[in-house]
């Protein structure tokens, strides 16, 4: 699976938040990766569903396709058609940030090392 540390990330959406203007709620948060190495993973809390999505390259050695999972819920949802288009917006901005993170990775190559904490973290 292609790595991406989580400073990389970071810097990734904030980069994607000042060009689109949207996507705030956007964090990336610790994920131990492969070989403990601490990398970061891109998570969106819906705010007009009860799932959370998140952002990731696929392991599937394909190391250009990232891919969006959304967490299921026992929930059924009952939307007005503005919360609907609501939450349509949200998806998009996801869809969005997935084909930006996509791009950004193309010939990006990190180390493994970078995903090392440094010693005032």
């Amino acid at each position: 699976m292609p790595f991406r540390s989580k400073q990389t990330l970071e810097h990734w959406v904030d980069e994607f938040i000042d060009a689109r203007g949207a996507g705030e709620e956007v964090r990336v948060v610790v994920q131990d990766g492969h070989d403990g190495h601490d990398t970061g993973l891109v998570v969106m809390p819906l705010e007009n569903a009860p799932n959370t999505v998140w952002i990731e390259p696929r392991e599937a050695g394909d190391e250009l396709t990232w891919h969006i999972v959304i967490e299921p819920s026992a929930d059924t949802l009952d939307l007005t058609s503005f919360e609907l288009n609501a939450l349509t917006h949200e998806l998009q901005i996801v869809a969005e940030l997935c084909a930006f993170l996509q791009e950004k990775s193309l010939g990006h190559f990190e180390s493994a090392s970078a995903a090392e904490p440094s010693p005032a973290e």
